[in-house]
C-alpha cells in the first residue's frame, strides 16, 4: 500500500499502487469540502493531470483553476474541445490559438478555401464544443517513439507539431486523443470535457475569441475588456513573423540548426530599433506642432518588459531628432516610509499610486511645461525621507521630459498636464514565439524567466525567492499597469522570437537550482520543461544595446 499525503489538509491515507489522483482526490474530497471544482494537481511539487496514477508514496496537492497551475490545465482542454469542434464542423479547416485578449484567447480560425468567418459559423463551432462536453468524452493520453508521434502528426499535415517534436531531442513523446481527434499539448489536461463547464466563444474581428474562467472566481466568465490597441500590437508581430518567416518554436529551431542564428538576431533587433526610430520621429513631429507640442513622455510597462533600455534607446533616437530628453524620476516623489500605505498582511505596498506625491509632482510639471525652474526633491532610501538639498531643474526650449514607471500612464500622476502635451507609450513582451499552432507561452513566463536571470546575475535573488514573488508582483500589475494600458498612444513589444533559445543558455542552470522539496520546484519544473523545446544558442551577438542585455549581462547602458 501507497502512502498519500495530501497537503491541502496534511492528511496521509493508504492507497493501492497504481491509484490514479481521481481515486485519491474522491477520498479526499468531503474532508477537504474545496470552494472551486478540482481540475489538476501537484504530485511532489510537479504540475500532473488527474489521470495520473501512483505507485510510490507521494505528497499531493489538489488545485483549483484559481491557482496558474489549475487555470492553464483548464484553458489547454478548452482549447483541445475548440480544436475538435472547429475540424469537425469545418473539416480541413485551421485553427490558431494565438494570444491572450479581452479577457479570453484570439483565435485566428482559417475555413477551407479561406472564406469570411460569420456569426452562424461560430453558432455551429458553440454547439460541438456543448456537445463533446455534454457527452464527457475523455481525453486520452498516449506516449510513443518520438518517430511514431512524428508520422502520427505527418498523416495529419501538422506541420508545426511535425518540427517542434523532430527539433526537441526527445526519445518519446506524449499527445492527446479526443474521440478521433489528436492534438498534441506540453502539459496535462483535465480527465474528460465535462470538467469544462464555464466557457464561451464569439466572434471577435476576423476571429474568435475563446472566453475562460475568471482566475479569481472560476464559475463566472473572465470579464471582457475591449482592447484594440493591443489587438492592432498583436497584428503587427504577426507581419514581423512573415517578415522573419518564423511563426513557432519549430521553426526558430529549424534556423538555428541551418546556421541563420546570426541573422534572426539582426533582423530582429533591427525590426525592434526600427520602431523605435519611428517613435522618436512621431515624438518629434508632435514636439515641434504649433499647437498643444508634446513636452512629456510616458513610458510604464510591467516587471521585466524593458523599460529601462528602451528608455535609453528612445533617448538615444530622440538626440538624433535634434531634441534634448531628461529622465524625470518619479522615485524621488515618494511619501516618506512611515506614510507609506499597507497591505492587508502589514507589509508596506510599495506599488500602490499613494507611495507617490502625486499632487506635488504634478504641480512641479506643470511649472516645468511653463519654463519655471523648479527644486526638486531628493529621497533617501536610507532614512525612508523626502529631502530638500538645493536640486533645481528646468526646461529648455528644445527639452523633453521622459517619466518612467509603473504608475507613469495613471491619469492620477500627470493630471494637471493637458492629454495633448503627453505622449504615452505602453512596453512588455506582449508576444512571444508559440510552441505549436495551439501552444502559446504565455507574456508572463517570458518576463519571469527574465527575472529569474537578472535577479540572480545580479546576486539579488535566488530563482526560487524570485518565483516565490512572483505572484504578487502580477497582482500589483492587474492593479495599478493593465488597466492603463489601452490608453496608450503606441505600445512597443520588447519580446524576440530568437529569446528563449537564448535565455535557455542562461536560465537551465539556475532553474535547476530549485530543489524538488520546495512549492517553487513546480513553476522552476514547467519553465525548464518548455524551454527544452529550444536549441539553445549563445548570446554572444546579441547587441550591446538590446533589450536582452538588460537581463543576461553585457549592455554597454548603465542602469
Amino acid at each position: 500500500m501507497l502512502q498519500i499525503r495530501c497537503k491541502n489538509n496534511n492528511i496521509t491515507k493508504s492507497f493501492p499502487e497504481g491509484t490514479s489522483l481521481v481515486d485519491v482526490y474522491q477520498a479526499y474530497a468531503d474532508e477537504l469540502n474545496m470552494k472551486y471544482p478540482v481540475v489538476s494537481a501537484k504530485v511532489n511539487n510537479t504540475s500532473q493531470g488527474l489521470k495520473f496514477r501512483l505507485y510510490q508514496n507521494r505528497d499531493v496537492e489538489f488545485i483549483d483553476a484559481c491557482d496558474g497551475s489549475g487555470q492553464r490545465v483548464y484553458v489547454r482542454s478548452l482549447c483541445f474541445v475548440l480544436y475538435k469542434a472547429a475540424s469537425d464542423v469545418f473539416p480541413g479547416s485551421k485553427l490558431f490559438i494565438e494570444h491572450p485578449i479581452s479577457g479570453g484567447y484570439y483565435c485566428n480560425f482559417k475555413k477551407r478555401g479561406n472564406d469570411p468567418l460569420t456569426d452562424d459559423d461560430v453558432e455551429r463551432i458553440c454547439k460541438r464544443m456543448k456537445e463533446v462536453i455534454d457527452q464527457d468524452m475523455s481525453f486520452r493520453r498516449t506516449e510513443a517513439t518520438t518517430e511514431e508521434a512524428v508520422r502520427v502528426f505527418s498523416e495529419r499535415g501538422f506541420a508545426d507539431k511535425v518540427k517542434l517534436i523532430e527539433t526537441s531531442g526527445h526519445v518519446y513523446t506524449s499527445y492527446y486523443t479526443l474521440g478521433d481527434t489528436v492534438d498534441y499539448y506540453y502539459g496535462p489536461l483535465v480527465p474528460s470535457a465535462g470538467y469544462l463547464k464555464v466557457w464561451g466563444l464569439e466572434r471577435l474581428y476576423d476571429g474568435l475569441l475563446l472566453r475562460v474562467p475568471d482566475k479569481n472566481d472560476p464559475t463566472q466568465l473572465s470579464p471582457k475588456v475591449d482592447q484594440p490597441r493591443t489587438f492592432e500590437m498583436f497584428a503587427e508581430k504577426t507581419r514581423w513573423d512573415i517578415i522573419m518567416r518564423l511563426s513557432n518554436a519549430g521553426d526558430v529551431n529549424k534556423a538555428i540548426l541551418r546556421g541563420y542564428a546570426s541573422e534572426l538576431i539582426q533582423v530582429s533587433e533591427a525590426l525592434q530599433e526600427k520602431k523605435i526610430v519611428k517613435i522618436a520621429e512621431e515624438i518629434d513631429r508632435r514636439f515641434h506642432q504649433p499647437k498643444n507640442p508634446i513636452r512629456l513622455v510616458l513610458i510604464t510597462g510591467p516587471s521585466s518588459s524593458g523599460k529601462s533600455t528602451f528608455c535609453k534607446r528612445l533617448s538615444i533616437q530622440l538626440l538624433a531628432c535634434g531634441l534634448r530628453p531628461y529622465s524625470f524620476s518619479t522615485d524621488d516623489y515618494f511619501v516618506n516610509r512611515v506614510d507609506t500605505p499597507k497591505l492587508p498582511n502589514g507589509q508596506y505596498d510599495f506599488d500602490n499610486i499613494e507611495t507617490v506625491d502625486y499632487k506635488l509632482l504634478g504641480e512641479h510639471l506643470e511649472r516645468l511645461m511653463k519654463g519655471e525652474v523648479v527644486e526638486v526633491p531628493e529621497y533617501n532610501f536610507v532614512t525612508g525621507k523626502r529631502e530638500w538639498n538645493g536640486k533645481k531643474f528646468k526646461l529648455n526650449n528644445d527639452s523633453v521630459l521622459i517619466i518612467e514607471g509603473i504608475h507613469a500612464l495613471n491619469p492620477l500622476l500627470t493630471k494637471q498636464i493637458p492629454d495633448s502635451s503627453k505622449y504615452r507609450i505602453y512596453i512588455s513582451a506582449l508576444t512571444s514565439i508559440s510552441l505549436d499552432d495551439h501552444n502559446w507561452i504565455p507574456t508572463q513566463d517570458n518576463r519571469l524567466l527574465r527575472r529569474i536571470i537578472r535577479d540572480y546575475n545580479k546576486g539579488a535573488f535566488s530563482a526560487r525567492e524570485t518565483i516565490s514573488q512572483w505572484k504578487s508582483v502580477c497582482e500589483a500589475e492587474d492593479q495599478w499597469i493593465f488597466p492603463f494600458q489601452e490608453t496608450a498612444d503606441v505600445m512597443f513589444n520588447s519580446a524576440l522570437n530568437i529569446e528563449f533559445a537564448v535565455l535557455r543558455t542562461h536560465a537551465e542552470l539556475i532553474l535547476s537550482s530549485v530543489t524538488k522539496n520546495c512549492a517553487e520546484y513546480a513553476e522552476a519544473h514547467r519553465l525548464l520543461k518548455f524551454l527544452r523545446y529550444f536549441i539553445p544558442i549563445s548570446d554572444k551577438e546579441i547587441p550591446p544595446t538590446s533589450i536582452m542585455r538588460e537581463f543576461v549581462g553585457g549592455s554597454s547602458f548603465k542602469y
